[in-house]
């Protein structure tokens, strides 16, 4: 019996190149072996995760998500709570495109993203649990998280979680640190923070410095805690990050290697960002589930070209923003 596949896309992605390339993606996929049709998603609620859920169900062998991370995060959302989960492969057509960087999928063109099934290379992720909802990539909490929800999304597109320092001065009298405790393996932190964030790939917001040593499949997130609410100690954070990784060793924050974290807010209330959106408020408990999904991906050497996203503007922008920020004084 031949195997089948699902692909389910974002027909708004991408300025509707999804669309338009759609017969052309289906083929690719029929050539690698696979009895192909597509779903549309529409705006109702889950729309992407019902029917990967039914598409899993149904004994499809590969669900294709086609799309931003958004669409992506609903169809693992779709599959991750089953006890029998089919192939995973994604076709990135959104902004940020952090997971296909992750997984080195071509992200200029939707067809060629779908050409990597051919290679028949698979990797087996992990994804995060939190509650009774799973991420891809990142959970965030903290009042600088939540900043992020008032950003225009071209702004947040461009710098990511970084965003909001573009406006530091309109938003300097809402940064402040927030009481929380932090209970992560067998360690805790107790005491006022700005944010946390949990990743589990080395691409937060377009940025690949954030997390220099992130591993895809250890069973393990990535923890870190940023202490200081100061709009100047987190710009020099910032340019340590774009200057090649080097905050992971700075006082101000708290870098760990973690598998279980639950995070409680002691005075205020936390909202909790998973993936870029509204995810709940804590208490809440975030569990990575090792090796949970097996995605198709490029797991080949990658050419340095391969991030042609990477234009000399943005190069030219992060090198400005780095020199701008080694002028600033210390303190405030």
């Amino acid at each position: 019996m031949r195997k089948r596949a699902r692909v389910i896309y974002n027909p708004t992605s991408g300025r509707e190149l999804l669309k338009q390339k759609l017969v052309d993606i289906l083929n690719i996929f029929e050539q690698a072996g696979y009895e192909t049709s597509a779903f549309a998603t529409t705006p109702a609620k889950d729309s992407a995760k019902n029917e990967a859920r039914r598409a899993a169900q149904d004994g499809f062998e590969l669900v294709v998500a086609a799309g931003g991370d958004g669409t992506i995060n609903e169809v693992v959302n779709g599959i991750a709570p089953l006890r029998k989960r089919p192939k995973m492969a994604i076709i990135p057509a959104g902004t940020t495109n952090d997971y296909a960087r992750a997984l080195h999928i071509p992200r200029e063109d939707p067809v060629d993203a779908a050409k990597v099934v051919l290679k028949d290379q698979t990797l087996r992720m992990d994804i995060g649990k939190a509650g009774d909802n799973y991420f891809i990539n990142i959970a965030a909490g903290g009042l600088l998280t939540e900043l992020t929800y008032d950003v225009p999304s071209d702004l947040k597109t461009f710098f990511g979680y970084l965003a909001y320092l573009v406006r530091g001065a309109e938003l300097l009298p809402r940064i402040k640190p927030i009481e929380m405790d932090l209970k992560y393996d067998d360690e805790e932190f107790k005491g006022k923070a700005s944010m946390f964030f949990l990743a589990l790939t080395n691409s937060v917001g377009g940025f690949e410095q954030i997390v220099p040593d992130a591993s895809l499949d250890d069973g393990k997130f990535t923890l870190i805690i940023v202490k200081t609410s100061n709009l100047v100690e987190i710009l020099h954070l910032a340019s340590k990050v774009l200057n090649g990784g080097r905050h992971v060793d700075d006082p101000r924050i708290i870098y760990k290697k973690v598998r279980k974290v639950t995070a409680k807010p002691v005075h205020d209330r936390m909202q909790i960002n998973l993936d870029g959106e509204y995810g709940g408020d804590a208490p809440m408990t975030f569990v990575d589930l090792k090796q949970h999904i097996e995605f198709c991906a490029n797991t080949d050497e990658i050419p340095d070209d391969a991030y042609s996203d990477e234009t000399n503007e943005m190069r030219r922008v992060e090198k400005n923003f780095v020199t701008g920020v080694d002028k600033l004084p210390d303190k405030e």
